[in-house]
């Protein structure tokens, strides 16, 4: 995107997607905006997420957290979008999952949830937990 047009595209869309009113929806939405838009040098992903989960928390809804094993999958669904392929039913798909997980973990203490994180696979590496066959799985 030239940077000229950038505060332009964002302000309308910041404006287009105050209408959706479904949190997920927006949420998912203004990730995908800011992903497109591309308007920091870095950390572009991490400020997209953050947006995300400002919406979601606002509506009281539980936030998206991609663990390292997902990230492989994430991109994925950003990248389905950004190439036209699809309309982005990938990319929900794995917001969905993601927010599921985030959803199941006990975050009460750092060694309940860190003991959970390691035994649904989150911290693998995504390359190594795709040759290996061990991807993300939901805490029982």
């Amino acid at each position: 995107m030239h940077p000229d047009l950038l505060e332009g595209t964002l302000s309308r869309g910041f404006d287009c997607f105050a209408a959706v009113t479904d949190p997920f929806q927006r949420a998912a939405a203004l990730m995908l905006l800011v992903t497109e838009c591309h308007p920091f040098d870095d950390g572009n992903g991490g400020m997209a997420r953050l947006i995300a989960n400002a919406a979601l928390s606002a509506a009281g809804q539980v936030r998206i957290v991609i663990p390292t094993v997902y990230r492989n999958s994430y991109l994925s669904g950003l990248g389905g979008v950004s190439n036209g392929a699809g309309r982005g039913e990938a990319l929900v798909s794995v917001l969905r999952f993601a927010q599921k997980w985030a959803a199941r973990i006990d975050w009460s203490t750092f060694e309940i949830a860190d003991e959970q994180m390691h035994r649904t696979n989150a911290y693998l590496d995504a390359g190594r937990a795709e040759l290996e066959g061990m991807p993300l799985r939901l805490p029982s």
